[in-house]
C-alpha cells in the first residue's frame, strides 16, 4: 500500500506518465488524464496506439513527474486491460469532477470527451517502486 503522501499525490495530480510498449517492445510514454480509486488506475484512450499497446502486451508503468531536483520519485508497475464493464467516462462522477475544467477548456462537454475517449483501461496488480 503506497504511503499517504503518495495515495494524496494520486489523488490531486492531473497528469500520469503512461508506458506501453509495441509487439516489437519498443516503449512509448504518454501524459494521460487518470482516476486513482486506491487500488487501481482508470484511464480512458483514444482509439490508436495505447488501445493497441494494451491489448499486446498488458505490462505498463506509471508514472508522476518529480519535484524540480528529481527527489521525489512515485513509479507504478502494474498489468492494464481494456475494459468492457467499465462506464464511460461521462458516468463516472469522480472523473468528471477532477476534469471538468480542463475538458471544458477544450471546449467539449464530459459526453463528447467520452465520445473521443471511448476505451476504458483499467490498471491492476500494482507494484510501487
Amino acid at each position: 500500500m503506497p504511503s499517504r503522501e503518495i495515495q494524496s499525490r494520486l489523488k490531486k495530480e492531473l497528469v500520469i506518465w503512461f508506458v506501453t510498449s509495441s509487439p516489437d517492445g519498443k516503449p512509448q510514454a504518454v501524459p494521460v488524464w487518470f482516476l486513482w480509486d486506491g487500488d487501481s488506475f482508470l484511464i480512458y484512450s483514444a482509439p490508436g496506439i495505447k488501445a493497441r499497446h494494451v491489448r499486446a502486451n498488458p505490462n505498463v508503468e506509471l508514472h508522476l513527474n518529480t519535484d524540480e531536483v528529481g527527489d521525489v520519485v512515485i513509479r507504478v508497475s502494474g498489468k492494464a486491460r481494456l475494459s468492457r464493464s467499465e462506464p464511460p467516462a461521462d458516468k463516472v462522477p469522480a472523473y468528471v469532477r477532477k476534469y471538468r475544467d480542463q475538458i471544458k477548456g477544450f471546449g467539449w462537454t464530459p459526453q463528447v470527451f467520452a465520445e473521443k475517449y471511448p476505451h476504458p483501461i483499467r490498471v491492476r496488480q500494482l507494484r510501487f517502486h
